[in-house]
């Protein structure tokens, strides 16, 4: 993937990765970058004049619609926006465990459907969707959250083979634990949304289809890869220990 000249649509880019990732972007040579976030008033200054601020909820399919119209010119979608509540899957109200599938999985399967359009034609272009290394394990403090990332995984497995012959890519991001507010009850080693956000777009300059920005969730999935009961032990040894 190559940045230059390319318009880009970041979701939840009022703090976390997601605010780090616009900062990155702007040290490429972007032509335009679309910042959203639910409230706008809650969007940094960037201070840049390729910011071009919208307020959108993922939640919401009407203001999907509208952030549609307002950035029909974009060349990459980066779904980041996502909620996680910490509860568990037993004993949790089930509507808490709802919030968590209807903004990760399908917000995102939303903006996806609504945006797909406009990034065919182009002659290069991307969605990109925020996932976790908790697509690969279960942490049971925030079951939910890892269910619906789990979902949003698959789905990009399926968009990626849908819009291959549409030149259209499709990618992955799968942190661990990023020093964030949504990461703040975890209490582990954690990597800086700076260095995960610029990992993110290296991963995404060299073309891989799913990006491990971090040391912690790496070794996860490698651990994962080799024999994923070998992950569930140690998250198991984590949530007993």
């Amino acid at each position: 993937m190559n940045f230059d000249n390319k318009v880009v649509l970041v979701t939840g880019a009022n703090r976390g990765i997601g605010k780090e990732i616009v900062s990155a972007l702007l040290t490429r040579n972007v032509k335009k970058i679309y910042a959203t976030s639910r409230d706008i008033a809650n969007l940094p200054d960037f201070a840049d004049t390729r910011i071009s601020a919208l307020q959108l909820d993922i939640t919401d399919p009407q203001q999907i619609v509208e952030a549609a119209k307002s950035a029909s010119d974009i060349d990459i979608l980066i779904n980041n926006a996502g909620i996680a509540a910490f509860a568990s899957l037993l004993d949790s109200p089930l509507n808490v465990l709802e919030q968590d599938m209807n903004t990760n999985y399908f917000g995102t399967l939303n903006m996806i459907r609504e945006f797909t359009p406009l990034l065919e034609g182009k002659e290069s272009s991307a969605i990109v969707n925020m996932v976790t290394i908790g697509a690969f394990v279960n942490f049971p403090m925030i079951g939910g959250y890892c269910a619906s990332k789990s979902a949003l995984f698959s789905l990009s497995q399926g968009i990626r083979i849908e819009l291959a012959p549409k030149n259209i890519s499709v990618h992955t991001v799968n942190p661990g634990p990023i020093d964030t507010d949504m990461a703040k009850e975890f209490d582990m080693e954690k990597t800086s949304p700076e260095l995960a956000a610029e990992n993110t777009l290296l991963g995404l300059e060299a073309g891989e289809a799913d990006i491990f920005p971090d040391q912690t969730g790496k070794g996860m999935f490698d651990l994962w890869s080799n024999n994923y009961r070998d992950l569930e032990k140690a998250v198991y040894d984590m949530h007993h220990g």
